[in-house]
C-alpha cells in the first residue's frame, strides 16, 4: 500500500530503507515472526538497507492489535531478559552482515512532552478509536485504556525516526503501519509504503500467542517442531508451506493432506535444525504415532517414591505449568500413566521407578 507500481518505480531509482518490527513480549521468537524475517532477508539480499526493529519502547505501551483486553505492563528487567537470545534465534534466518538491529527504545524513551504533543497533533483521536479492535471492545462494554491508543503513534514514530521508505508486517499491523505513513507524511513530507503478509495461525487455528500456548518456537527441538507441524489441521498446510518455506507450491497441491503435512514438517525441521535432525524427528514421530511405541528417549525425572496426588505428580514432572492445566488435561482425557488413561484429578498415584507418564500426544516423563 498505497500502490505496488509506485514502490516498484522507487526501487528502480534507488536502494530503499525498510524495516520489520517485533515487540519483546516473550523470550522466544516463533514461526509467525519468520514470515517477516524471511521477507526482510529477501530485501537485504537484493542490496536494500534492511533493519530489524526490536520494540523495547513500544512494548511498554503494549500492542492492542487483535486483543480483547489490554496487555499486562512489562518491566525493563523482563524486556532485557526477553531479548537476550533474540539475535541468536533470528540468525537462523537473517544475515546480520547485511541487516541492522535497532531498538526503538533508543528514540522513543528520549521523547519529551513537547515531542509527544507534536506527534499526537498529527493524528485524529477519532481515527485512533475507529480501529476495529477498539470498536469491538466498546460494543461489548469493555475498556480501552489511554496508553493503548498511544501505541500506533509510538510504532508510527519508528518510521519517522528511521526515515524509512517501506515497513513490512502482518495483516494485524495494517492500522499501526498506516499511522506511521501518516506521521512520516506530516513530519518529514515523505511517502512511506506498507507491505503486508498473511498471518500464520498457531497449531490450534488461532493467531500464535504464548498465552494460548499454540506457538511453534524457533527454540523448539527438531522433534517438537516436527510433531507440532503434524498436529495442525489440513487446512493450514498450504498457508504454512507458502508463508514459511520455499517448497514448490504446485507440488504441495498434488500431495494428499497427510503427505503434504509430512513434507512440510520435514522441511521446517530441516531449515532450523538440519536435514539429519529432521530425518531423525520424522523417524521418531512414525515410531510413536504410527507404530504406537514409546519414544526412544524419554526425559527422566527423579520423584520421591510415595503416594502423590496426580496433580502434584504432573507438576513435579514439569509436564504441566500449573495444577489448573493438569486438572483440565485430566478431565479431557489427555493424561496416561503406563499407558492407562487417568481422569480423576483427586486420585493418589503409587509412584514407582520406571513409571512412564504421558501428557497429550508428545510429552513424556519417566520416573527414576
Amino acid at each position: 500500500m498505497p500502490n505496488k507500481e509506485r514502490l516498484k518505480a522507487l526501487m528502480k531509482k534507488k536502494k530503499i530503507r525498510l524495516y520489520f518490527g517485533v515487540d519483546p513480549t516473550s523470550t522466544n521468537l516463533h514461526l509467525g515472526h519468520t514470515v517477516g524475517l524471511r521477507k526482510l532477508q529477501g530485501f537485504a539480499a537484493l542490496g536494500h538497507e534492511a533493519v530489524l526493529v526490536i520494540g523495547t519502547g513500544t512494548v511498554l505501551a503494549g500492542d492492542p492489535s487483535l486483543r480483547e483486553t489490554a496487555r499486562p505492563l512489562i518491566t525493563q528487567e523482563e524486556i532485557s531478559r526477553n531479548i537476550k537470545t533474540w539475535k541468536k534465534q533470528a540468525a537462523k534466518i537473517l544475515d546480520f552482515s547485511k541487516i541492522k538491529i535497532r531498538h526503538n527504545g533508543d528514540w522513543l524513551l528520549k521523547l519529551n512532552l513537547k515531542d509527544i504533543v507534536r506527534i499526537a497533533s498529527c493524528v485524529s483521536a477519532v481515527k485512533l478509536f475507529q480501529r476495529e479492535t477498539f470498536q469491538r471492545r466498546i460494543k461489548k462494554g469493555q475498556t480501552v485504556w489511554t496508553h493503548e491508543t498511544l501505541y500506533p503513534l509510538l510504532q508510527g514514530y519508528d518510521s519517522v525516526a528511521l526515515d524509512t521508505d517501506l515497513e513490512i508486517g502482518g495483516t494485524d499491523q495494517i492500522f499501526n503501519m498506516l499511522i506511521g505513513r501518516e506521521l512520516l507524511q506530516k513530519i518529514r513530507k515523505k511517502e512511506k509504503f506498507v507491505l503486508t503478509f498473511k498471518m500464520v495461525l498457531g497449531t490450534d487455528g488461532y493467531p500464535m500467542s504464548k498465552t494460548r500456548g499454540n506457538c511453534i518456537w524457533l527454540t523448539d527441538s527438531a522433534q517438537e517442531m516436527y510433531g507440532k507441524i503434524m498436529s495442525i489441521s489440513d487446512e493450514l498446510v498450504f498457508n504454512y508451506s507458502q508463508s514459511l518455506t520455499d517448497l514448490p507450491l504446485e507440488e504441495i497441491k498434488k500431495l494428499s493432506p497427510q503427505k503434504a503435512k509430512e513434507r512440510l514438517a520435514l522441511e521446517i525441521a530441516s531449515v532450523y535444525h538440519g536435514k539429519k535432525a529432521a530425518l531423525a524427528a520424522d523417524k521418531e514421530f512414525r515410531r510413536v504415532f504410527k507404530d504406537k511405541k514409546l519414544p526412544s528417549d524419554i526425559p527422566e525425572k527423579k520423584i520421591k517414591k510415595e503416594p502423590l496426588n496426580i496433580l502434584d505428580l504432573l507438576l513435579e514432572t514439569k509436564l504441566v505449568a500449573s495444577k489448573a492445566e493438569a486438572k483440565r488435561l485430566l478431565e479431557q482425557g489427555g493424561v496416561k500413566i503406563d499407558g492407562k488413561n487417568k481422569k480423576d484429578w483427586r486420585e493418589k498415584i503409587e509412584v514407582k521407578k520406571g513409571q512412564v507418564i504421558q501428557v497429550g500426544k508428545r510429552k513424556f516423563a519417566k520416573v527414576i
